[in-house]
């Protein structure tokens, strides 16, 4: 139950703070002094669309923020527990800023929460009924989710569209086969080639790099013949060499260890250094063994990497890229030659499918048949307290076509004089009564939903386009359901105010040179002189206070 409402800096409201209470509430005021702004500032608690534009002019911010009576429910304290909400108070308040920049912020007892948090517990807090809504009975999508709500299908429905999808999934995949399948011949001919010109010639990874080596060492055999016998000369046959002067100094230090064995250290450090030259002496005499000129692996060289070059050209910068587009040249060759298979394969999964959809579709229409039958004796009985009696509603179930909701079209047709055809909603039922059968409808839809009924009930302007006995009997409806819950409504109507048990006032006036909306809970005695208005304009007599009066008893 909603206990407490503030709203600052919102539209025409500079601030306000109402007071709620159990049973019937009810707001009245003349045309545009902003009783629905009150309920639009509500439905932002509930998780409802902010616009900036709703921020009143020379404000930095919009704010409202409720107090609510804690539901009870288990699976509503789960979903707090779930979002880190911790509130063992039996009430919890919610708040809600829209900023200049555009965007809003959410919290529940001062925790940040997203707007769609909100709209997730808002089944918990609170249902809003508005001129939209009738609006949407118009429309047989609106009309088909309804039926299915009132009937629980949710589970045959999430069936229906799984098969759906499977099986639009199979024909979309059919559907691009056949349209690509001449593109995907003609592909296939260059396919086939490039593979086998890459195969022709069967590359290696990094085979490049190696035969560019070998290039480089057939193209240089004089000069590395050259340089090699230079360094081993050097280092060991010549007279000079490196070697022969390390042995010759070795040789005098042999003669200086004899007399200072202090310098045997120094010669013994310099054998080492000895046997590596002969070492790498050894290593280059090998070399310039192996090196011959080779003119014939030369060109069988140079041609080969001249056919790799050509690869690299066309399909890749190095090896590895060319042998990458070979790899996909094959998969793509492969999927082209067995696209019939994969066609084949194909329609017969869509075919299965089918099956399942239809089955499951089948279930959910029988189901839906079923749920219409409940939901027609319910909405005439409904009607029936709201001076409809003799009104026949009907929901109509045709075949449609395919789609992920099943395969039936929903119609509510009415007809509200007796001997007349059942007709569709939109092209027979006047605003009156279009807001008693919306009225009828959220009725019956609450009665069955799966979690409790919200605790709070908000009608904005249920009463358009009825009035004298009519209104009499919405009034009377009104009260009966604020017996289980509380009710908050919008209305211009006294045969409905006269009914309520706490009735507010909202006006519009003028405050330090702008106009600001008020909102005020009425005594007894203000509230007959409210609802004398509402019988009769400004026009206040003793005998229109005495039936105002006479309502309230």
């Amino acid at each position: 139950m909603l206990l407490e409402l503030v709203v600052e800096n919102y539209a025409v409201v500079e601030r306000l703070r109402v007071p709620f209470h159990p049973g019937l509430n009810v707001m009245t005021g003349e045309t545009g002094s902003g009783k629905s702004i009150v309920v639009d500032a509500l439905g932002l608690l509930l998780g409802g669309r902010a616009s900036v534009e709703m921020i009143r002019s020379g404000a930095e911010r919009a704010r409202v923020s409720g107090i609510f009576e804690k539901p009870r429910a288990a699976a509503f304290g789960a979903v707090l527990d779930a979002a880190g909400i911790d509130s063992p108070e039996d009430e919890i308040l919610i708040e809600r800023e829209i900023l200049l920049n555009g965007k809003s912020r959410a919290y529940i007892d001062s925790r940040p929460v997203t707007a769609a948090f909100l709209k997730e517990i808002a089944p918990w807090l609170g249902d809003i009924h508005g001129q939209h809504d009738q609006q949407r009975l118009f429309s047989h999508e609106a009309q088909r989710d309804m039926l299915d709500e009132f009937g629980h299908t949710s589970g045959a429905g999430e069936l229906v569209a799984t098969a759906f999808e499977k099986w639009r999934r199979t024909g979309s995949e059919l559907e691009d086969l056949d349209r690509q399948e001449q593109e995907r011949l003609r592909l296939a001919d260059l396919w086939a080639f490039q593979k086998k010109e890459i195969e022709a010639v069967a590359p290696h990874p990094a085979e490049d790099a190696d035969l560019e080596q070998q290039r480089r060492l057939l193209s240089n055999v004089n000069r590395l013949a050259e340089s090699a016998t230079a360094a081993y000369d050097a280092l060991y046959d010549s007279p000079e060499s490196c070697l022969a002067g390390l042995r010759a100094a070795i040789k005098r230090l042999d003669d200086l260890c004899r007399i200072d064995e202090k310098m045997i250290p120094l010669r013994e450090g310099l054998k080492p250094a000895a046997i590596a030259i002969e070492d790498a002496s050894q290593e280059l005499r090998d070399y310039i063994g192996r090196l011959e000129s080779d003119p014939a692996r030369l060109e069988e060289v140079e041609s080969r990497l001249a056919s790799l070059d050509k690869l690299k050209r066309k399909y890749g910068q190095s090896i590895g890229e060319v042998l990458e587009f070979l790899d996909t040249i094959s998969r793509q060759l492969s999927a082209a030659e067995s696209a019939g298979e994969r066609r084949e394969e194909l329609k017969r999964e869509q075919a299965k499918y089918a099956r399942e959809y239809e089955a499951a579709a089948q279930a959910l229409t029988e189901a839906r048949k079923k749920s219409a039958r409940k939901l027609e004796k319910r909405v005439e009985t409904e009607l029936g307290q709201l001076a409809m009696e003799r009104t026949a509603f009907r929901a109509e179930i045709t075949p449609a076509a395919w789609s992920a909701h099943g395969t039936d079209a929903v119609s509510f047709l009415v007809s509200a004089n007796l001997g007349e055809a059942p007709k569709p909603l939109e092209k027979t039922a006047s605003g009156g009564e279009l807001s008693r059968i919306a009225l009828a409808l959220k009725t019956c839809l609450n009665e069955v939903k799966k979690q409790t009924i919200p605790p709070t009930l908000v009608f904005d302007e249920v009463d358009a386009g009825i009035g004298g006995s009519v209104a009499v009997s919405v009034g009377k409806r009104l009260k009966q359901l604020a017996g289980n819950q509380q009710v908050l409504c919008v209305t211009h109507l006294a045969q409905i105010a006269g009914y309520a048990d706490h009735q507010y006032y909202v006006e519009k006036r003028e405050q330090k040179g702008r106009i600001v909306t008020s909102i005020q809970e009425l005594t007894r005695d203000a509230r007959i002189a409210e609802l004398g208005r509402m019988i009769a304009g400004a026009n206040l007599t003793p005998e229109t206070l005495k039936t105002a009066e006479q309502m309230l008893r």
